[in-house]
């Protein structure tokens, strides 16, 4: 069995964890607790072939008041992969998300990371909104989630994972 540790980077109130916890208990809480420095959880992603080995992620879920200072932090020490947080209601947000984007691939290049643009429940019918410019040139995978509803969630962790492997062999 293989093991990777993969962060969940981005601002305050985005859905960092109700991400993780419609990952691993598949629920959600509508009552918001904020996480207090950093919450672990780990999640076993079921083989995608029968031959496949299995992978456990450890889930570092953080809290938000790092902002580019999470890279010389002791929590991203063997980071595997990170997967980088918006709110699609708060542009700020989106701005923070290219940001961590940015410093995440100066700080660890080559690593894997996604960019997962959340709370897509919110704004049924409209159009996402536009990534900021600085993200134009190479821009990560992007994949937009709703934490409420499941939507693409499993999809972002397993492609996290199966991308860290394939990078590894």
């Amino acid at each position: 069995m293989t093991t990777y540790k993969i962060m969940l980077l981005g601002e305050i109130g985005v859905g960092k964890s109700s991400l993780v916890r419609r990952l691993v208990h598949d629920e959600f809480d509508f009552d918001y607790k904020p996480t207090l420095g950093v919450d672990i959880y780990r999640y076993e992603v079921p083989p995608a072939a029968p031959d496949d080995s299995h992978i456990t992620l450890l889930i570092w879920d953080t809290d938000g008041n790092f902002s580019d200072q999470i890279f010389r932090h002791v929590y991203m020490r063997q980071a595997n992969a990170a997967l980088i947080i918006s709110d699609v209601t708060r542009p700020q947000t989106l701005e923070a998300m290219a940001s961590l984007s940015l410093g995440f691939r100066d700080a660890f290049p080559g690593r894997h990371h996604a960019l997962i643009i959340n709370k897509l429940d919110l704004i049924q019918g409209k159009d996402t909104p536009q990534l900021p410019s600085n993200l134009a040139d190479n821009p990560p995978t992007i994949i937009n989630t709703s934490a409420k509803t499941g939507q693409n969630v499993q999809t972002a962790f397993h492609e996290a994972a199966r991308t860290i492997r394939r990078r590894e062999e």
